[in-house]
């Protein structure tokens, strides 16, 4: 029988979230399977993934084939470099010590990027958030100052209240009659 391990779709509409299963590659997606070996979040940042390494390992170095994606999953947790690593111990290339310790400093090293990502992650959400909250505290003063204006009576000066009452005399109203109007070029 020819193993899959893959993807088992669950969630509503829009918000999936998977088991990683194995199992038959004539069984349908979302039908029986052998065995559960983890399950992957992909809408969280980063994607939170939950896999049984051992099994995994066992299902892996047993001939299961993982589909792209599974692969990639496998791979970034290290199941996929372990079993790397574990053909050139059948193969006499090295011992399980020297196995163990580079599969150590190689999880530790991906857990210092992963922590880093969020971090980063982390930073540019921050100044995102202030970047958004100074653009609405600037918009939220500009109308503050214009409903202050509006508020405030029109006090007219001395000079336009001179100039509003020649205006309205009847010698000024003749003599804006009289200019002749220039036409529009």
């Amino acid at each position: 029988m020819a193993t899959k391990i893959r993807l088992q779709r669950h969630g509503r509409s829009k918000r999936p979230y998977y088991y990683i299963v194995v199992a038959d590659s004539r069984a349908r997606r979302d039908g029986k399977f052998i065995d559960r070996i983890g399950d992957y979040n992909p809408l969280t940042v980063p994607a939170t993934i939950n896999v049984d390494f051992d099994k995994a390992f066992d299902w892996v170095m047993k001939g299961a084939e993982p589909s792209d994606t599974c692969a990639r999953i496998l791979s970034y947790k290290g199941v996929m470099y372990k079993k790397h690593l574990a053909r050139g111990v059948r193969k006499g290339a090295m011992t399980e010590q020297e196995m163990e310790t580079k599969l150590q400093e190689w999880l530790a090293s991906k857990e210092k990027s992963v922590e880093a990502h969020i971090d980063q992650v982390a930073k540019s959400r921050a100044t995102k958030k202030a970047a958004a909250l100074a653009e609405e505290t600037k918009k939220k003063e500009e109308y503050a100052k214009k409903l202050e204006e509006a508020s405030k009576p029109a006090e007219e000066s001395p000079a336009e209240a001179v100039e509003a009452e020649v205006a309205e005399t009847p010698e000024a109203e003749a003599a804006v009659a009289e200019t002749p109007e220039t036409p529009a070029e």
